[in-house]
């Protein structure tokens, strides 16, 4: 069993057929597999932001989000909690750093602080993590 830091990039590719990828997929497959995932704090917000947007907007229908919350509460993806102090400091330093979002900084600060790979598609989170010698999950 190996482990990942997972975002939230490569989470709503499962939920969107039309934007999942061979990468993404097997990100999926490893984590319904065997390995598993820690995620930022701001991971489960992120993934139900972009659900009540698209049920807004008709994209997808309720049904379907709470098949795929159920899906995702049987993958091993843990949530890591961080406090103020490291927000304010470590990730924010991260941020400016690689030029990213304090979200997107979050995620490779937690990579960086575990040793662990990323798993992303986000472009800009890649390079960063590539810059930092993370590497790509």
């Amino acid at each position: 069993m190996s482990r990942l830091v997972l975002d939230a990039s490569v989470t709503l590719c499962w939920l969107f057929e039309d934007q999942a990828t061979t990468y993404t997929d097997s990100i999926l497959d490893r984590l319904a597999a065997q390995d598993e995932a820690i995620t930022s704090i701001i991971w489960p917000l992120e993934v139900a932001n972009v659900i009540a947007v698209a049920e807004r907007r008709k994209l997808i229908k309720p049904a379907q989000s709470v098949a795929f919350l159920e899906e995702l509460g049987q993958l091993p993806i843990r949530a890591e909690q961080i406090g103020v102090e490291r927000a304010f400091a470590n990730i924010l330093d991260c941020a400016r750093r690689h030029r990213l979002s304090a979200y997107d900084a979050s995620y490779l600060d937690l990579a960086m602080r575990e040793s662990l790979p990323l798993s992303t598609v986000d472009s800009a989170l890649r390079a960063a993590a590539r810059a930092a010698g993370v590497e790509i999950a």
